[in-house]
């Protein structure tokens, strides 16, 4: 079995930067693409940014220039940097992992961390 389990959320001020922490463990042989999502509440949870195991990445168009996804393959990590954070980023925001362990592949989901923008 895979745990995801995220970190860093926590209340800013409009402007202010968060980092998110992603930490996998579990019987896992490699991970191949990571994501964060997020879900406001009433709303459906969407794709913030992607990255691949070669490190190639995507973002939705809110969050261009201002979210960096990043990656640490030696310690199973995933990170999200949030900068300019403005008031239509509060959200859960979650981990997503697609992981091959010793006998599958499957995608899992972190609890979620929870971004607070104070303007």
């Amino acid at each position: 079995q895979v745990q995801l389990v995220e970190s860093g959320g926590g209340l800013v001020q409009a402007g202010g930067s968060l980092r998110l922490s992603c930490a996998a463990s579990g019987r896992i042989r490699s991970i191949n693409a990571m994501a964060w999502y997020r879900q406001a509440p009433g709303k459906q949870r969407e794709l913030v940014a992607a990255i691949t195991s070669g490190g190639n990445t995507d973002y939705r168009d809110s969050v261009k220039g201002r979210f960096t996804i990043s990656r640490d393959n030696a310690k199973n990590a995933g990170y999200l940097q949030m900068n300019s954070l403005k008031p239509e980023d509060p959200a859960v925001y979650y981990c997503n992992a697609d992981v091959t362990t010793t006998g599958s592949r499957a995608n899992y989901w972190g609890q979620g961390t929870q971004v607070t923008v104070s303007s």
